[in-house]
């Protein structure tokens, strides 16, 4: 039979490893599909030079081939007899485990042999199944790097887990180095395993059905927020259509009004110009026959007619008219525009309600999961002892005494109960997250921006030594002599720095800085700056943990993180600060009579916000206004 006396090799094509279609030899003697060796050819074509993807042999020009027929009429007949390749899918591919016996093409291994330390494709694993010598071998499914299996020691089977190690060890391992220690089988430890593997996917389960289960309580929550949402829009505007309505009916009453007196006053006047026209009319006609009466030559004429004519004229019954020269209804608009003021003023107070109202709703709240089992009982219990044990730990500030009257305000030293138990709930983490909340519209002025002042205090346990604090704690100066500060671990010990007492988050403040003589940075930061020792990450914007401004001349530079930004702007003595937290906004301006931004710094603060400052002039002090 051809089978037996041909191999599919034989007549597979080198480029596709498939058998021959449309068959051609090249000159040297190999054969190859035409549509390979064309393909082969086409890119290398710019060269103009040709060579078999065998032996290499060069070709110019290109040769024109033509299909042999004779091979492939061999071709037709081993197909016809049987002799087909296997599959292509059962040939190794990416990833699979190939034959260690195929020589040439590799199929795809089916099955590995632990003791042969080799895997084989369906042919070449059939003596393991068919003859003795081979049954005490062990199989398993093909599996790659087989020597992860042996022993490195021994060169032996991996048959044994010793569980005072926790290792995978051979049978000769049991007998030297792991003699006294406790082993069992694989198959036996995989089974005690396999167990507790199962427990672990139950709890998994059980957690992806939790939150599969929060997920949808979380998604109807949204929808029913998505409804009464819309409701809500719908409503608000027709109560603002209304309201608009309402206001526009007051503009028309106030145009007809303003027109109706118009048209009055207008009457009236017209009424009196009418009466005071017909009285000049008589007035003229009299005054004509005077001047004839006082030409005529007729004695008696005259003398008859003079008593009549020369009568006074008599008195109209109009009253003085004053004629007002500056007709205005000033008085008209300055009352529309006084209603205008009025309606603005009371709609921002009540846009301030309303935007608290909105954001009290939240949607689901965040809260530390609760303990599962034991071990995460004693891990929370363990927890709050280290937290009690460092409150414990916590250096006593000294105390202030009355021959301390004329140091600088040292009441930053005394700490009481009440303020530490204040300044902790200052940090405690926001329990309640809203899915979205109606954010008041932005300031666009002074005016609006001062709605948002906060009251800040510097705190004298930050201070480095040579600052000078002084009224009240609002104002600092660098000095040159060293100041009587207390010890304290907050206290910066090489940059003339100092932070606020008040730690700022979940809302919107601001508040304005007077700053005079050479430069100085001012900034926010967490509480958990570095303080000790000359580097950069204890200096205000030189970390990740906190935001700066430095002010010097005309010139400005935003910092945060080690990335510097230059700006250029007028020089302005007053910077005021606006820090939106939620919306993760810290902006900085000039403040004058408008308030020109500097730089605005985008982030997302998840701890409070210290402000702080940095003085790097003697004798150049800055003041919290």
């Amino acid at each position: 039979m051809a089978s037996n006396l041909w191999s599919e090799d034989q007549f597979s094509c080198p480029v596709c490893l498939e058998l021959l279609k449309d068959p051609v030899t090249t000159a040297c003697g190999h054969n190859y599909c035409m549509g390979c060796i064309k393909n082969c050819w086409d890119q290398t074509d710019h060269t103009g030079v040709y060579s078999c993807p065998q032996c290499r042999k060069i070709f110019t020009p290109r040769p024109v081939l033509g299909r042999n027929t004779v091979l492939a009429e061999v071709v037709e007949k081993l197909k016809k007899t049987g002799l087909n390749p296997p599959p292509a899918q059962s040939y190794a591919g990416p990833g699979d485990v190939s034959c260690d016996v195929c020589t040439g093409r590799k199929f795809k291994a089916v099955k590995s042999c632990l003791t042969c330390q080799a895997s084989y494709c369906e042919t070449h694993i059939k003596p393991h199944y068919e003859r003795a010598a081979f049954k005490r071998h062990k199989l398993i499914n093909a599996i790659g790097d087989l020597e992860q299996k042996l022993c490195a020691e021994h060169q032996k089977v991996l048959e044994v887990f010793c569980r005072t190690d926790q290792t995978c060890i051979c049978l000769l391992c049991t007998q030297d180095e792991h003699k006294s220690h406790d082993t069992v089988s694989a198959e036996k430890e995989k089974t005690g395993k396999q167990k507790q593997l199962g427990e672990t996917q139950t709890e998994i389960q059980q957690r992806i059905q939790e939150r599969l289960k929060d997920v949808e309580e979380l998604k109807q929550a949204v929808e029913s927020l998505k409804r009464s949402a819309y409701i809500e829009i719908k409503e608000s505007e027709k109560i603002f259509t209304e309201l608009i309505q309402s206001i526009e009916k007051i503009h028309t009453e106030v145009i007809e009004l303003i027109g109706a007196n118009e048209k009055a006053a207008v009457n009236q006047a017209e009424g009196r110009m009418k009466k005071l026209e017909q009285e000049i009319a008589e007035l003229r006609r009299r005054n004509a026959e005077l001047k004839q009466l006082s030409e005529t030559e007729d004695h008696i004429h005259f003398l008859q007619s003079f008593q009549s004519l020369c009568a006074p004229p008599e008195a109209g019954d109009l009253p003085s008219i004053t004629v007002n020269t500056d007709i205005s209804f000033g008085a008209v608009r300055k009352a529309v525009s006084e209603l205008k003021d009025h309606i603005e003023d009371f709609c921002k107070g009540e846009l301030v309600k309303i935007t608290t109202t909105v954001n009290e709703v939240a949607v689901y709240s965040l809260q530390a999961p609760q303990p599962r089992n034991r071990a995460e009982f004693l891990k929370s219990k363990e927890k709050c002892e280290e937290e009690e044990e460092e409150m414990k730990n916590q250096p006593e500030p000294r105390r202030r005494n009355s021959n301390d009257d004329n140091r600088p305000d040292m009441s930053g030293c005394e700490a009481s109960t009440e303020e530490n138990k204040g300044e902790t709930e200052k940090q405690e983490p926001v329990n309640e997250v809203a899915v979205y909340s109606l954010q008041a519209p932005q300031p666009r002025n002074r005016a609006e921006f001062l709605k948002y002042s906060c009251q800040l205090t510097l705190d004298p346990n930050t201070a480095y030594r040579e600052l000078c604090l002084s009224e009240g704690n609002r104002k600092v100066t660098l000095r040159g002599e060293t100041q009587r500060y207390c010890n304290h671990p907050e206290r910066f010990d090489r940059y003339p720095q100092v932070l606020c007492r008040e730690g700022l988050s979940g809302t919107r403040c601001y508040w304005e800085i007077e700053s005079s003589g050479g430069g100085a940075v001012i900034g926010v930061t967490y509480k958990g700056i570095s303080r000790k020792g000359g580097s950069r990450s204890c200096a205000l914007g030189y970390n990740d943990k906190s935001w700066s401004l430095f002010c010097s001349g005309s010139s400005y530079i935003a910092s945060h993180n080690n990335n510097e930004t230059a700006i250029s702007a007028p020089r302005s003595p007053r910077i005021g600060v606006y820090l939106d937290f939620n919306a993760g906004t810290l902006s900085f301006y000039g403040v004058s009579d408008t308030m020109t931004l500097l730089h605005r710094f985008q982030t997302t603060f998840t701890e409070p916000l210290y402000p702080g400052f940095r003085l790097d002039y003697h004798d150049s002090p800055v003041t919290i206004c």
